[in-house]
């Protein structure tokens, strides 16, 4: 599918489910992997993940059209277009727009596990990915005094040890 093809998408499912016209530019974006598309509040446009189209259909790329066109009507009319928003919220449900787009195979959010925080006292392990001064910190547990320690790949326990 062309960017052609995906504005007159949008277009078509902005008046059939918000009565109101998109009169922006609607543009795919190869570099989204995390996310399924994009609003931009100053330029008004919308950026899609073809990834999710072609690994997710059509039914996942347009509820994921309708999620950032509810940001793009409500930001236009001077609402609550944030995720926190009640408006926003409101106007997913009525719509059929998705909260969060379904993750890519392979796409990874998190970040890997490369420190340790551990109490000296009762042994509490806290899971870090930038290092921390652990004079600052004390045991959520039992208030002792923390030791960083750096952590070695696999020599954490389940999914703390894996990364990318």
């Amino acid at each position: 599918m062309e960017d052609a093809e995906l504005q007159k998408w949008v277009e078509r499912v902005s008046i059939a489910f918000f009565g109101l016209p998109f009169r922006h530019r609607a543009t795919f974006n190869a570099r989204l992997r995390t996310t399924g598309g994009r609003y931009f509040t100053k330029s008004h446009n919308i950026e899609i993940s073809p990834h999710q189209l072609a690994v997710h259909g059509e039914q996942e790329t347009e509820a994921i059209i309708k999620h950032e066109l509810c940001h793009y009507h409500l930001h236009l009319q001077g609402r609550g277009y944030q995720h926190r928003d009640a408006d926003f919220k409101e106007l997913l449900v009525r719509v059929g727009a998705t909260r969060h787009c379904r993750p890519l195979p392979g796409a990874s959010r998190t970040l890997p596990v490369k420190y340790l925080l551990v109490c000296r006292e009762c042994g509490q392990a806290y899971p870090r990915k930038r290092k921390t001064d652990p004079r600052k910190y004390a045991c959520g547990r039992c208030r002792g005094r923390l030791k960083l320690l750096a952590a070695e790949p696999g020599t954490l326990p389940g999914k703390l040890g894996s990364g990318r």
